[in-house]
């Protein structure tokens, strides 16, 4: 049974509603009168049990924290991580010269690509790397376009939190339904999301990052998988953007900041800029103090040539610390030319879903109009009519 969905709680539902009746009643009286106690007891215990977890299985399936059993154990992830050479499994599906064979979504069937554009899931290959993840790919209705089969379309790469579920940026984030709705109103350019997981090796928190001996990630997010869409896409070769949310807003910002010659735009939705180091990334850095500072971007801002992109900031008002608005503050205060970027502070909010919805509009706006063409670092389109974007703190 999935951990997520409505099956498992009903089960553990009915097993609350079963414990707690035992618990008030009492359960069945036989035996020495120890025995009623004992059992008492262990009904109300195993009440306190199970009601802890139908919270835990309820906030888990709001938020899609973990979205197997195996994520939550520390099991197979259905991410694999191979020797270099690997080809993508979608290489020979192409041959065509149209969309490759993504697998199918619920999102739309063949005959609405030209008008919702088509969702769909692939494995990406790292020949690089040697690293491998799945990702959910949204092509724009303009992709299917007959009248100009040639078009190159920029794409953004968008990650989820750690260690957050790719599926929750199309179901509680919802970017390609608004970047959808922002193309029919002639606000947003048409572009390609690629959504995938920068975590490659759950349950470690690689916090995009070469790890010696380890995994790849940076490689595989700024030069594998550009690669691999390249070689069965029709993308751009640059001008890119890359967006994230929390764990994936540092990785939005570190990797354009770490390839601007591939990302000249990022938004990062309530990140933090310090090298984190904890029980969930292990030591990341192989003891070298160096390696560490270069993937701390307070350090890389103050000490390195700042790379020409351009990013955008979002923070709650409330969020504390170092990793909430005063480090975006002191992130944002270190920024100089040819670098360029905008602090969005919302009022009252937190670290969560709803308040990254507020600033979504925002974000997609930011991507459309700092994407650059193929090979360069200037807009290529300016949006229209904007409204309700919140204030910048």
């Amino acid at each position: 049974m999935s951990l997520v969905g409505g099956p498992l709680l009903v089960v553990v539902g009915i097993a609350l509603v079963v414990v707690t009746v035992g618990a008030v009643m009492g359960g069945p009286r036989w035996g020495p009168r120890w025995v009623g106690v004992v059992q008492r007891t262990v009904l109300v215990l195993s009440a306190q049990v199970v009601a802890l977890v139908m919270v835990g299985l309820a906030v888990n399936d709001w938020g899609s924290f973990y979205g197997s059993w195996s994520d939550l154990f520390g099991g197979s992830t259905g991410v694999v991580t191979t020797a270099a050479g690997g080809h993508s499994a979608w290489d020979e599906s192409h041959a065509g010269g149209g969309a490759p064979a993504l697998q199918p979504t619920h999102w739309s069937d063949a005959k609405q690509y030209t008008q919702k554009g088509e969702l769909g899931s692939v494995e990406l290959a790292g020949r690089r790397s040697g690293q491998r993840a799945r990702a959910l790919i949204y092509l724009p209705p303009q992709y299917f376009d007959a009248a100009d089969s040639s078009a190159r379309f920029p794409v953004v790469e968008v990650f989820p939190g750690y260690p957050g579920e790719v599926q929750q940026l199309v179901t509680r984030l919802g970017f390609p339904s608004a970047l959808l709705d922002g193309i029919r109103a002639h606000r947003l350019r048409p572009m390609i999301l690629v959504m995938l997981n920068p975590s490659l090796v759950l349950p470690r928190d690689t916090e995009c990052t070469n790890v010696p001996g380890g995994p790849q990630v940076v490689t595989f997010l700024t030069q594998d998988v550009p690669a691999d869409l390249h070689a069965n896409l029709r993308v751009t070769s640059g001008g890119w953007g890359v967006m994230g949310q929390s764990t994936g807003g540092y990785c939005a910002a570190k990797l354009a900041m770490m390839a601007p010659h591939q990302f000249v735009t990022a938004v990062s939705l309530s990140g933090y800029y310090n090298a984190r180091h904890d029980s969930t990334t292990g030591d990341l850095w192989g003891g070298s103090t160096k390696r560490r500072d270069l993937n701390d971007l307070d350090w890389r801002l103050a000490h390195l040539p700042a790379p020409a992109i351009s990013l955008l900031v979002t923070i709650g008002s409330l969020e504390p610390g170092i990793e909430g608005l005063p480090g975006a503050q002191q992130f944002i205060g270190l920024v100089r030319p040819p670098m360029t970027a905008r602090l969005v502070v919302v009022k009252n909010g937190a670290h969560n879903f709803h308040d990254y919805q507020s600033v979504r509009g925002t974000a997609l706006a930011w991507l459309s109009d700092h994407l650059g063409a193929a090979g360069s670092q200037q807009p290529a389109f300016q949006a229209q009519g904007r409204q309700g974007d919140p204030q910048p703190g």
